[in-house]
């Protein structure tokens, strides 16, 4: 027997000579311990290790299997620390007074590039606690912080100290491990590190079982310095449809389900609060030899694609190519994508190691979306730093398919508390006479007429925000409060024709739309347009909420797609279905300001042309998300309008808010011509929509040359609407711009007043 045990100490010491490139502490011996709990612990240890794919070689395994077939108790309990001590990245001890104090292990202190590696941590448990045992390190502290409403942020995680914060650091202490310390006097643990770098790298490691359980003098600390061996360089080939070269989204987990690049680790261009990367061909990421699935795809009108990814041991390079496959091409039949509310700065972003990101990271979001065209907003947050990219054009990172412009939120700007507000095509930046954003206006009019009068396209944001109703279904008769950040002070600010749009999909649908609804009602002909507040409201990617804009010569320009907003050429959606090519007789969306004229009511025909894809088969988490509130995320989503376990959707003719004819849709993906045929009393507006995924903009028919005037409770809600809204903001605008925007609102009264006089009843 004495012989066995000292074959397995010699066993050991070999471990220790081929996992160890130097010299390391003797990691001590613990006695008077029961064989038993060991057992168990030995056995969690080699099943967690087969889960982390890091399993026990074959001859570590076959040492444990001799060592617990000891019979002396005691002998068995030393070989099984002689076989699993050589593997200890530390040794903690905890005294009698709970104190923790660290010391490193033999093992060789290797790391993978892109990795992530498991070690072995020996612990002595002097005190019986069974509190976690935890471990922190500086080198894995937050790579940035996060953006704040702060106008002026301060800087506080300097760009020289992103070298050092090079790694993720966690104990393993899911099953078959056990949450917390067992309280035996031995135990071992596993602790996790990922590399983010190449090369020699140190590391400070601290545990602790608990708050002030640090023993004095930094004895709870390690010090260790690691060989992080470079990941294989994983190169991409990503082709579209025509075989030309593009950006593409990819998603890249192991089998527990990390993301890789590691989030944690990430800064610009790839942005941790995203699970996936974008990559075009020649571009590449490091990762770690194993096998992975990865995920690609590009927008909503590609089909998201998944396989295996087997990256091989032993080379430096390794190639994939990826072929993207699409469902839809709208840009061929001249409809653009785009999204006119997202950001570089402000909410998931970060304000430090920099002040936000630049407008290369944006464009790679962009493309990687497919998105026609991006309008990247400066707003409170970073607003002195991130406006520098305005110029009042084109940014030059645009391609001739794919426009980048830097424009304006009025957010955290003195009139927010009315309504944040989207300027497009601004020619200046600065309101007249300001330096500063505290100086501008404390209400919305003169900030829109200001962006008006220099040929921008202006509207609100986030229209939904302070406009809560409980009714699922528009135009709906109850008072919002008017408390919010959304299209608040619109119901002023559109009878002074000072409004181009009201945005849509990335509020709730019944909040957003029923103002707009009854404000048509009245004769007003604001457009919507879709936007996702990213990375704000969805940061999950741009274009999450988008508008597409017809373009008859098929040549994406600016300044045309601008104008298309403001005529309303334009479709909005959560990207998964599409109503294009409307018209009501021979009069499309968007032409001819949008009107058709009859001489007397009759019937017209209502055309279009609608694709839409949903899964053959509704996933379990989305059969959640159909039956969930309106007011709860996601708002406009078209797994909503699913009818039953079918794949049909409804497509619906709206007739001055209100449904008039329907059509159940298949949902797969091929694009079907809508024919309707309608009657028209008097003058109307008319519009698609597939609730809540999709909408077009109106087309007014009106009848004998007289205005719409569709309802008198529209009318007599918008005028008690303006009360409403003067009531939660009159003590917010400033003492000096308080009497003019009074008379804004009697004016808006006045006007309101009048529509009701000439309205039709109900």
């Amino acid at each position: 027997m004495f012989r066995k045990i000292r074959a397995l100490w010699g066993l050991a010491a070999l471990l220790t000579l081929c996992s160890s490139t130097s010299r390391a502490q003797q990691v001590p011996l613990v006695t008077g311990v029961d064989l038993q709990p060991v057992g168990a612990q030995v056995r969690r240890i080699s099943d967690a290790l087969d889960y982390l794919g890091q399993p026990l070689p074959a001859e570590t395994r076959k040492a444990l299997h001799e060592a617990l077939a000891i019979p002396n108790q005691a002998d068995a309990v030393k070989a099984v620390q002689a076989v699993l001590d050589p593997l200890c990245l530390a040794w903690v001890e905890i005294n009698a007074e709970s104190r923790v104090k660290a010391d490193p292990g033999p093992v060789a202190k290797t790391l993978t590039q892109q990795g992530w590696t498991v070690f072995l941590v020996k612990v002595a448990n002097g005190a019986g606690v069974t509190a976690p045992l935890a471990v922190e390190s500086p080198n894995a502290a937050p790579l940035q912080k996060p953006s704040t409403s702060s106008p002026n942020p301060k800087v506080t995680i300097p760009l020289a100290e992103v070298p050092n914060r090079w790694a993720d650091v966690k104990m393993f202490d899911d099953r078959p491990m056990t949450k917390t310390l067992t309280g035996l006097p031995l135990e071992y643990r596993l602790i996790q590190i990922f590399s983010r770098d190449a090369g020699k790298r140190e590391a400070r490691l601290s545990f602790n079982v608990g708050q002030g359980t640090q023993d004095l003098g930094f004895r709870a600390d390690v010090d260790i310095l690691f060989d992080c061996k470079p990941g294989v360089k994983l190169v991409f080939d990503v082709k579209d449809e025509d075989g030309s070269d593009v950006m593409a989204s990819f998603l890249i987990r192991d089998k527990l389900g990390r993301v890789y690049p590691a989030q944690s680790r990430r800064l610009a261009p790839d942005f941790f609060f995203h699970p996936q990367i974008y990559r075009t061909t020649g571009e590449h990421i490091y990762i770690s030899p194993g096998e992975y699935t990865v995920s690609w795809t590009r927008g909503p009108e590609y089909r998201e694609q998944t396989r295996k990814l087997v990256i091989p041991a032993g080379v430096s390079e390794h190639k994939e190519k990826f072929d993207l496959k699409r469902w839809l091409n709208l840009a061929k039949r001249n409809w653009f994508s785009g999204d006119h509310h997202v950001h570089a700065a402000g909410c998931a972003h970060y304000e430090s190691p920099t002040e936000g990101v630049t407008p290369e990271d944006m464009m790679r979001q962009i493309l990687g979306e497919d998105l026609n065209v991006g309008c990247v907003l400066s707003w409170g947050p970073c607003w002195y730093f991130q406006k520098q990219f305005f110029d009042g054009g084109l940014h030059p990172l645009s391609k001739p398919d794919y426009l980048m412009r830097y424009d304006v939120e009025v957010s955290g700007f003195p009139s927010s508390h009315a309504g944040h507000l989207c300027l497009l095509r601004l020619k200046e930046d600065d309101y007249p006479g300001t330096t500063l954003i505290e100086e501008w206006p404390s209400w919305t009019l003169p900030v829109l007429q200001w962006g008006k009068k220099q040929g921008g396209v202006v509207g609100f944001s986030h229209s939904g925000w302070g406009l809560r109703i409980d009714s699922p279904t528009i135009p709906s008769l109850e008072m919002p409060p008017f408390d919010g950040i959304g299209a608040n002070e619109y119901i002023v600010d559109v009878t002074h024709d000072a409004v181009d749009f009201i945005s849509a999909v990335d509020t709730p649908i019944n909040w957003e739309l029923n103002i707009w609804y009854h404000t048509l009602n009245c004769g007003f002909k604001a457009r919507i347009s879709g936007e996702t507040d990213f990375p704000c409201i969805y940061g999950e990617r741009v274009g999450l909420g988008r508008l597409y804009v017809k373009l008859e010569d098929g040549k994406l320009d600016f300044d045309r797609y601008i104008e298309g907003i403001k005529n309303g050429r334009s479709f909005v959606t959560d990207g998964k279905s599409h109503l294009f090519d409307f018209a009501v007789n021979d009069v499309e969306v968007g032409k001819n300001g949008s009107e058709l004229k009859l001489a007397a009511p009759g019937n017209v025909k209502v055309t279009g042309k609608f694709a839409a894809l949903l899964p053959e088969i509704q996933a379990p988490e989305m059969k959640g998300i159909a039956t969930r509130p309106l007011h709860q995320k996601p708002y406009w989503e078209l797994e909503r309008a699913r009818l039953g376990a079918s794949r049909k959707v409804p497509v619906e003719v709206i007739v001055n808010g209100k449904p008039v004819a329907t059509k159940e849709m298949e949902a797969d993906g091929t694009t079907v011509n809508l024919d309707f045929e309608i009657p028209i009393k008097e003058s109307s507006w008319v519009a698609l929509r597939v609730w809540p995924s999709s909408h077009t903009n109106p087309i007014w028919v009106t009848v004998d040359g007289k205005p719409v005037r569709a309802s008198e409770s529209s009318a007599r809600w918008c005028l008690d609407a303006v009360d409403a809204c003067w009531k939660q903001k009159e003590s917010k605008y400033r003492p000096g711009e308080r009497e003019q925007a009074a008379k804004a609102y009697d004016h808006a009264r006045e006007v309101y007043r009048k529509i009701l006089a000439e309205s039709s009843e109900d």
